[in-house]
């Protein structure tokens, strides 16, 4: 029987450093889990924080970062696809696989594996109806990327329904049925975590995230993708393009990423509901993951 281990938790809760300390006594390597990751240039915007992964003057080998140029796109099919040959490449060395991240549809689709149970219109609607319309029409995209009838995204009641629709009767790309799954999730209380993003997002402006988006739409990259890919690349590009004041893009930045981790941790519970066992821990407790972790192999 085969093993993977799961981290999962919302942005800023310190899951990356603690699978990487886990990775390496267990032998282990990290497969991504974030959608915006995977994008070459764009690193102090995704957090890739990639000194993170040396240990003890050990580097611990990562998969599915820096795999694609920004004007590229990358949806959950082709997440699967790679999450899919990275770990039979893990497996073949005899490591350990940590899925790491907190992109709840590509978590999702290898939690789950996207065979879900018959919509359930009332339940998923509530649920998809807390999100913005930009990120309804961005995962009716990913999930469904040879969409047709584009009028689903003119109105938000029928991309709800697509999104339904299409996660229903999606055909998964199917993993080994004969892995085994263990689920740890990072949860901070709410203004501990509010404390981290807004530390970490004045860290990172500090560090030159501005000169890293102006690179990005210095290199051709249009200002309708930086707003695509959201969050920090939507906002500053907002600023460099003379729509935002500084202060006004600090703050509205700030709001969204702490939105953001609100949704994240109601993506989760979700998926609690839909039957995916999270074994939470407080914080990023090696200790305690340690020991989870050595109970379940």
């Amino acid at each position: 029987m085969k093993e993977l281990i799961t981290i999962l938790g919302p942005t800023a809760c310190g899951k990356t450093k603690l699978a990487v300390r886990l990775a390496h006594i267990f032998n282990g390597e990290i497969i991504s889990a974030d959608s915006r990751q995977v994008y070459r240039g764009m690193d102090l915007g995704t957090g890739k924080d990639l000194s993170d992964y040396k240990i003890e003057n050990q580097q611990i080998k990562y998969h599915l970062i820096d795999i694609v140029d920004p004007s590229d796109e990358f949806n959950v099919f082709s997440f699967k696809q790679h999450f899919i040959n990275s770990l039979k490449d893990i497996f073949s060395r005899g490591k350990l696989p940590f899925l790491v991240g907190g992109t709840g549809l590509y978590l999702s689709s290898v939690l789950q594996d996207y065979r879900l149970k018959k919509a359930d219109f009332e339940k998923d609607f509530d649920t998809l109806n807390r999100l913005s319309n930009d990120e309804l029409v961005m995962m009716l995209k990913e999930i469904n990327p040879k969409l047709h009838n584009v009028t689903d995204l003119k109105n938000r009641e029928r991309t709800i329904k697509a999104i339904i629709i299409s996660r229903s009767n999606q055909n998964s790309l199917l993993i080994d049925k004969e892995i085994r799954n263990i689920v740890l999730g990072v949860r901070i209380n709410r203004e501990q975590i509010r404390k981290n993003i807004t530390d970490r997002l004045k860290i990172r402006l500090k560090q030159g995230m501005i000169d890293e988006v102006k690179s990005l739409l210095d290199s051709g990259l249009p200002l309708s993708r930086m707003l695509n890919l959201g969050l920090e690349y939507k906002f500053i590009a907002l600023y460099l393009n003379g729509e935002l004041k500084y202060n006004d893009m600090f703050q509205k930045l700030n709001s969204a990423i702490h939105d953001f981790a609100k949704r994240q941790m109601t993506w989760f519970r979700k998926m609690e509901r839909e039957g995916v066992v999270i074994n939470w821990i407080d914080g990023p407790d090696f200790n305690k993951a340690k020991q989870l972790i050595e109970n379940y192999l």
